[in-house]
Order: structure tokens, then sequence, then C-alpha cells
């Protein structure tokens, strides 16, 4: 039995990559899982009939031939973007990613095993199903830890038989987080094996399940598994520009769920009021740039906004998303216990701030707006409301604050520093916004220690801010 190595936390296992933002199973979906950080890239591994180790799920394809009788090219045909295991190990060599992969054709597996020693690939988990898999990385002199996959119903360790690793395929059940007892990993540690879990989208079983002595945890939505957490040495919150906009289309349900399922402080989205006094996300004034319509947003209802396609000029995969209404997102807020950015673009205050509080969110949101009458009217309805003022607008810092009470001041990457240090510790809070990726204007805006980033590219300034507070 070989020793599965222990992570300090748990490895978050992108199920068939990121499968909640591309195609399962493609090159696209594992570039994305990298992107959101993704420790792992779980795969399902098959063969041709020419021999060639592919990376694909079903046993057949979608015309019901079997990928066992089809040579790649064939299978190419069939489906374009299907990736051999020799390209997905290759991507995943260059972008510094682990592979747990599900072996589902015997005849695929030592061909797998050779491709990953020659990449030289870590960390790697060989599982399947299939026993004789199993046995076939043993005779193979295989340097991986190899994982029983158990189904539900099935005993773990008889299933698992002396696999390095316990697989447990429960996510249907209703509340699969009750079977991790303590016996489970007792008995699991005593027999030197460790314990991977099913595949989990779910923000509150996934806040349980993160919490046990597991080696990893497979997801569609891989940025749920470990969320971000600041620096305890530098404190501060993360603001995601339209959502995580590189992820998923700019200001739908998609691209904010996945900046607050990855642990980011707050959204930022704007609010247009509808020719039916409905209020719709969506940035611009003009539907044309991310909708399938034409024309101006306040001139529409809701229902005709409803059947527009806001999601496939950003990628083919998310055709048919919708626009979001101001509720959808407040209910979204409420689920993952986030916070909101809300820009005020042609949208009433009186009716946002309604939905806000009626909502209960009053404490977990900001407003915004270019219009400076809507600030001032936000002030007058509610001295409790957050509002932000940008210092760029102002001749001085102190107008800044007292035009209408400003409770978070945004600064730009070029300002001066000790403007920003002026407010630490102080009732308002500090923000820098910086909408590139600069790696230099990163390392400017960490030393300046404002209390918030609204950022265009929240994941890569993250991992940045990791390594620049650690050095």
């Amino acid at each position: 039995m070989i020793a599965a190595p222990v992570p300090p936390r748990p490895w978050s296992i992108a199920h068939r990559g990121a499968s909640a933002y591309a195609p399962e199973n493609t090159l696209a979906a594992f570039r994305k899982a990298a992107e959101l950080g993704a420790d792992m890239w779980e795969a399902d591994i098959r063969s041709t009939a020419d021999g060639v180790a592919v990376v694909y799920h079903d046993a057949t394809v979608p015309d019901g031939r079997a990928v066992a009788d089809l040579s790649r090219a064939e299978l190419l045909e069939a489906l374009p973007d299907c990736p051999t295991v020799a390209e997905m190990v290759a991507l995943a060599a260059e972008l510094g990613a682990g592979i747990y992969a599900d072996i589902k054709d015997l005849s695929a597996t030592v061909p797998t095993l050779r491709l990953l020693e020659e990449a030289e690939i870590e960390p790697v988990v060989l599982g399947a199903f299939d026993v004789s898999v199993v046995d076939t990385l043993r005779e193979a002199g295989s340097r991986y830890p190899v994982s029983g996959l158990v189904p539900l119903g099935a005993d773990p360790f008889d299933h698992a038989g002396e696999a390095d690793v316990i697989h447990l395929c429960w996510e249907r059940m209703d509340r699969p987080q009750d079977t991790l007892t303590q016996d489970l990993f007792e008995q699991a540690f005593a027999r030197g094996q460790r314990v991977v879990l099913w595949h989990e989208e779910d923000p509150d079983r996934m806040a349980d399940i993160r919490t046990k002595p597991v080696t990893g945890i497979c997801s569609d939505m891989p940025e749920l598994v470990n969320p971000f957490v600041p620096p305890s040495e530098y404190p501060f919150g993360i603001v995601c520009h339209r959502g995580a906009n590189g992820i998923a289309p700019e200001n739908t349900l998609p691209a904010f769920e996945c900046a607050l399922a990855a642990g980011f402080d707050f959204i930022e989205l704007d609010l247009h009021v509808t020719a039916d006094e409905q209020i719709v996300v969506m940035h611009d004034d003009t539907l044309d740039r991310t909708t399938s319509g034409t024309g101006t947003v306040w001139e529409q209802s809701m229902e005709a906004l409803r059947r527009l396609d806001a999601g496939e000029w950003f990628d083919p995969y998310f055709a048919g998303t919708g626009l979001p209404s101001l509720g959808e997102v407040l209910a979204l807020l409420h689920k993952y216990g986030g916070g909101a950015y809300l820009e005020l673009k042609s949208a009433p205050p009186a009716l946002v701030l309604r939905q806000v509080q009626e909502a209960g969110l009053l404490d977990q949101v900001f407003f915004w707006s270019f219009n400076r009458e809507f600030l001032q009217e936000l002030r007058r309805l509610s001295p409790k409301a957050r509002i932000m003022a940008r210092r760029q607008d102002y001749p001085t810092l102190r107008e800044a604050l007292e035009d209408y009470d400003a409770d978070i001041l945004e600064f730009l990457p070029n300002h001066e520093p000790l403007e920003v240090a002026s407010l630490r510790g102080g009732a308002v809070r500090s923000m820098i916004a910086y909408n590139g990726a600069d790696p230099a204007v990163y390392d400017r805006m960490l030393a300046m220690r404002p209390d918030l980033f609204n950022l265009d590219q929240p994941f890569a300034f993250s991992r940045h801010a990791r390594a620049f507070v650690h050095g």
C-alpha cells in the first residue's frame, strides 16, 4: 500500500475540470480549474479502438457508438473537444496541476500511468471502480496512490479493498456528510488509507465536509473547496468587478456565484430600471454588447429582457444564461453570506434600497453611482446605507469624505499612499480599484494596505497577494 500524501487542507479536485463553467473533461474545463486554484483535475480515462488514451466519461458517444469501437480520428469527428490523455497531461505540466484519474477502460491503465510518469506530474492519484485496474497498476509498478471508488450502498472497506485511497461517491444522499463519522476515519487510518469525497456543490454541505480529515474533495466548482481567506498578517477584502467575469459572463448569476463560492467578500454589479419598474442587472445602457437583444435597457419590460441570451457572447457553454434581477442576486448573497457593491445606473435609489432592506441585507451592501443626485437621495432615504465615494472625483480628501458622508472611499493605484494610510483604523474604509493584472501594480496596491481591493481578476490577485505577504 502506498501512502497518499496528506495536504495541509483538502485538495481541491476539479470534477471533470471546472465543469460548472466549461464542458466537462475538456481542456477548457481544465484551464478554468487551474484559474480557480484547483490542486488536481479529476478526469475520466478511456481507450479508443486504436489504443489512444482519451479523456471522456461515458462509454458511448451521443449517437450511441462505443468509444472503444472508434479510432481516435473517428472520436474527434463525434467529439471535437475530446482531448487525449497526452494533451491533458501536457497542459497539467504547463500549469502545475495534479491529476486524479478515474480509469474507465482497463486498456488505458498503463498508457496513462506512463504519460504521468514521463511528465513527472504531482500530485497524482489513479482510481477506478474496477479492481482489475488496481491490480494492473500494482503489476506495472505504479508509484502513485491508487483510489478505490465506492458507489452508494457499498461498504467502503470491502469495496475499496487494499486501495490507498477510499473515494466515497455518495453525493446523491440527502446528507452524505453524516456518514463521515469518527469511526470511519479511524478504520481508514488504521488500515493506512486516506479518504477522498464525492463531488460537492452545495455551500452548506461543503462547509461541513471541508472540516473533516479528508485528503481531497471533488467539485464541479473547485473554488468552493477552499474559499479565499486573506493572510492573517494582512487582512483585506476583495470586491469582484461584475462577478468572476473571466470565468463566466459578466453580471450574470454564474459569475456572481463563482465569486461568492470562492470566498471573496463582495460582488460588484450594475443596476438598471426596466420599463415596468423592475430592477435588472446589466452594465451597459444598451443590450447589444452582452445580450442577444438590441436597444436601450430601460425601454424593455422585465419579461422581454428575460427572453434574451446573456451568455453565448462570452462562450457557447453559457448559451441560455439570462439577465438576473436584483432579487435573484440578493438571494445569492443569502445563500453564501456574501456582500455586494451596487452601482446604480438608471435604477432609482428608492426602488433599490427598498429591495435591499426587505431582504435584510443593508449591512452587506454598499452603493455608488455616477449620478451624484442618486447618492444624495440614498443618503436622505437612509442614514444607515453604506455609500462609496471616488477620490478621483474631488480635489481634496476632505471633500471626498464630506460630500455625502461616504462610508467607503475608492482610490486608484497611482493615488497618494499617505491618504490611504490616513483612513486606516477609522470609520471610513479604503478601497483600491484596478482592472488590470500587472504584478508591479499589484505590489504597489498591496504596499498601500487598503481595506478592500476592487478587482477585475480576483483569482490572479489573490494568488499574488499570498506570495507577496509570505515573501
